[in-house]
């Protein structure tokens, strides 16, 4: 049976931490960022954990599982 190979797109977007859990980035914050409102302020520029439904699937493509 041949070698599992990693997908690139999904090694470049996420991060597994020493925990085994899955770093994302947020969405949103990359263009057109002067449009929003500045009175609603959003945390898009911290990192966040994949959730535990996508999880199993995100760590196949990366090949930890």
């Amino acid at each position: 049976m041949p070698k599992m190979k990693t997908h690139k797109g999904a090694a470049g977007r996420f991060e597994v931490t020493k925990k085994g859990k899955l770093k994302r980035r947020r969405s949103g914050h990359n263009h057109i960022l002067e449009k929003k409102s500045s009175k609603r302020k959003r945390r898009l520029n911290t990192e966040t954990t994949v959730d535990v439904h996508n999880e199993k699937r995100m760590k196949r493509l990366l090949g930890v599982m």
